[in-house]
């Protein structure tokens, strides 16, 4: 079924993607964000959205600033460009040598709402940090990341060295791991809790620490 024709409402299939959807994650994974007039007809037809679809769409977009047309097609605004950055970085962080030293972030700011303590939490999730206790969030030094400004507003910026050696698996510090309660600090490395002691075993009866079995 095509996007142009009406999808009746019984029908057990998922929903398909609009047109805009479509336009926006073909430009979103494409490096320069740009696609000729052509191509772009072309990818779409893998979606069943029909020509006169995406010529509608294409137009919307770029009243809206979606998109700008170019000499021979469509790219991306600068709003969306941006957006394609950040995508990129989520997916591809950049990164430096570990040297030891962690990022830490202490909450120091009071009597914030409860919107503003959520917004400040998704706010650092999204900078690859963990949270290890109520209010201070870590993780390894070994992104390029600038923070975001006013930061520092509402928490106390450091850096950190634990004083003794963490025990971790996987290859150093871009192993991917947990950290605390709130999620995955990757690329980092993986922090294992110490293995439970066996108990001792079991003496018999006819031996102790020190003798041969008795016969």
């Amino acid at each position: 079924m095509r996007m142009d024709d009406p999808t009746p409402p019984d029908d057990p299939r998922p929903r398909p993607l609009s047109a805009r959807s479509v336009v926006l994650s073909l430009l979103l994974g494409t490096h320069p964000p740009e696609l000729a007039t052509r191509e772009l007809g072309r990818l779409v037809e893998g979606f069943d959205v029909g020509g006169s679809t995406l010529r509608a769409a294409l137009s919307r977009m770029v009243a809206a600033g979606d998109l700008l047309r170019t000499d021979t097609g469509y790219r991306l605004s600068d709003r969306l460009v941006r957006r394609q950055h950040r995508q990129d970085e989520a997916v591809r962080p950049r990164t430096r040598e570990w040297d030891g030293d962690w990022e830490m972030v202490v909450i120091t700011a009071t009597g914030r709402g409860p919107a503003e303590r959520a917004d400040t939490r998704a706010q650092l999730a999204a900078l690859r940090l963990a949270e290890l206790r109520e209010g201070v969030w870590l993780r390894p030094a070994n992104l390029s990341r600038p923070l975001p400004a006013g930061l520092d507003r509402v928490a106390r910026l450091c850096t950190a060295r634990p004083a003794g050696p963490a025990r971790g698996t996987g290859r150093g510090p871009l192993a991917a791991g947990r950290l605390g309660r709130h999620g995955p600090c990757a690329p980092g490395p993986r922090l294992t809790r110490r293995p439970p002691r066996r108990p001792a075993r079991p003496v018999r009866s006819d031996r102790c620490a020190t003798c041969s079995p008795t016969r």
